[in-house]
């Protein structure tokens, strides 16, 4: 059955914290170049100000069927409606001073382009396709048809230092609300 990945359906399993990203506070944006969907590389050590980054493990397409399981999978239903909401808060999030806001999944530059455009995104997507990201940051993953994607989470790093992680993350269409909700509350 083909479901809308706009629509994140009822009784979904909650993602619980494993831990997998308790070691990535304090740490440093690897020196490493992204695909960007806007066609040039972004070197994630280079990010001057306050960037946020928000991983998640794949965009769904309208009428193109999710992997098999992909629902009893905690954590990996609702990218769409996470970049959705991060569209949404793209205005809020600026005026908190959030100079780069970035989408990063495994997904290749070309898939990601067609999600920016059909989701109207006013910042760009990040391709790890090649893992270097994950490699770099030892960033959680799980494994589905083949596919290793990265867990849904958000990164805030100032001058390159990552200074809080917000993972697990769900409801996934919350997760812009919660990055808001903890820029608020650095605010003097």
């Amino acid at each position: 059955m083909v479901k809308d990945p706009n629509v994140l359906p009822d009784g979904l399993p909650v993602p619980e914290d494993d831990g997998a990203a308790g070691h990535l506070a304090g740490m440093r944006l690897p020196d490493i170049r992204l695909a960007s969907t806007a066609g040039d590389r972004v070197d994630l050590a280079a990010l001057n100000g306050t960037a946020v980054l928000y991983l998640y493990p794949m965009t769904g397409r309208p009428g193109v069927a999710l992997p098999d399981g992909w629902d009893g999978i905690a954590g990996a239903r609702g990218c769409t409606p996470q970049s959705c909401a991060f569209r949404d808060h793209f205005s809020d999030l600026q005026a908190l001073g959030v100079d780069h806001l970035f989408g990063i999944s495994a997904q290749n530059t070309d898939y990601q382009r067609e999600a920016k455009d059909r989701l109207h995104l006013p910042f760009d997507l990040l391709s790890d396709a090649a893992g270097a990201l994950r490699d770099a940051l030892d960033l959680p993953v799980f494994e589905v048809e083949g596919m290793v994607l990265l867990k849904r989470m958000a990164i805030i790093a100032r001058e390159g230092v990552i200074e809080n992680v917000l993972y697990p993350v769900f409801p996934p269409d919350r997760n812009a609300a919660d990055v808001i909700d903890w820029l608020s509350a650095q605010r003097p």
